[in-house]
């Protein structure tokens, strides 16, 4: 059945009454190099931080994983646990579905204490993509469309607090740069940082982010061994690694930043200034949905794209169709369109190398 074979994996991680982080549980197996990031990433293991984030999300090397966390309460059952942490780790991008699947577990483990009844939930859904739900309700991987994930946080409201330099990170994205997003809020860094891809709607690409990675080796190499992503950060000292970005996006001060190094590709024109005002005026249109908004910047994007294709010649070479800098300056563009354009074409794979 569709989806069957996305599961990974799945963890249970307990804090107990003494305040002790313990890796309890996995199945079927887990590298410690992972299972390290896994702890970095649960909210149970930060010893500088009592917070408890209830549902968070990212993205390493192939793998997303999922951590639901919950308080125990007065429980029979776990009469020593405090809190408890289900982690799933899947091939695929969806949040909404695994917060579903782990509040399942959870609820297993919770009424019994014990993880075999967790596992037998875990099971069936790598052997029927279902299973049964209690309190939680059903889970069935056929009922959760990835398209309704990728449009699950709001990029009006994403806009609304960008204000009309959100053009920036639209210029960003469909110029495949890299983009460090930070908020000192995890949950809303993640609502953030995954609704962005739909700026640059035609490619629906989610595996470009990394929604919450720390300032450590591995997380560190693995985000740079890819040319571009869309990653979150809540360390604010991320702002002094400009190795890190072509641009910077400080949500909660307000501000957003184009890297020295990269300035050439984002010097703005009139097509820049249309999609810009456009955005804005859509994100304080209350009668506009969100898919509504997004579909209106992507037929901007069409145009773009569409008007670039019709610059394309015949290489002589390889036959396909090419843009060259030979053909825009030929146009007499300024040279902040022309450098744009170009880099643009690069980025749709119209530029021969």
């Amino acid at each position: 059945m569709a989806g069957q074979n996305n599961l990974l994996a799945a963890s249970l991680v307990e804090k107990d009454k003494n305040g002790d982080t313990l890796w309890t549980w996995t199945y079927p197996s887990i590298d410690e190099g992972l299972r390290e990031l896994l702890l970095r990433k649960c909210c149970l293991a930060d010893k500088e931080s009592n917070e408890i984030v209830p549902f968070a999300f990212g993205h390493f090397g192939r793998t997303w994983y999922y951590v639901l966390t919950v308080a125990v309460g007065e429980n029979e059952q776990l009469p020593q646990v405090t809190h408890f942490s289900v982690i799933v780790q899947a091939k695929d991008f969806n949040p909404e579905k695994y917060e579903h699947l782990s509040t399942i577990l959870a609820e297993a483990y919770t009424s019994t204490g014990n993880a075999a009844n967790l596992l037998e939930k875990y099971l069936s859904v790598v052997t029927r993509s279902a299973c049964s739900g209690g309190a939680a309700g059903d889970f069935a991987v056929k009922a959760y469309d990835v398209r309704k994930a990728y449009i699950a946080s709001s990029i009006k409201d994403v806009i609304q607090q960008l204000g009309i330099e959100a053009i920036l990170v639209y210029t960003g994205l469909i110029l495949k740069k890299r983009i460090v997003v930070y908020h000192p809020n995890l949950q809303q860094l993640l609502n953030i940082v995954r609704a962005l891809p739909t700026l640059v709607w035609h490619r629906q690409n989610w595996s470009v982010i990394y929604p919450h990675v720390h300032l450590v080796e591995d997380e560190l190499e693995d985000l740079t061994s890819t040319s571009c992503y869309v990653a979150g950060f809540t360390d604010s000292s991320v702002e002094s690694h400009a190795n890190l970005y072509d641009v910077f996006v400080n949500v909660a001060g307000g501000a957003i930043t184009v890297a020295p190094h990269a300035k050439e590709a984002f010097g703005m024109g009139k097509i820049h200034k249309d999609i810009a005002t456009r955005m804005v005026q859509c994100s304080e249109d209350d009668e506009m949905t969100d898919q509504a908004m997004i579909k209106e910047i992507a037929l901007k994007t069409k145009d773009l794209i569409n008007n670039l294709k019709s610059l394309a010649v015949e290489d002589e070479e390889t036959g396909e169709t090419v843009v060259t800098l030979e053909v825009l300056r030929s146009r007499k563009l300024t040279p902040a369109m022309e450098n744009f354009l170009y880099h643009l074409a690069s980025a749709e794979g119209l530029v021969k190398f």
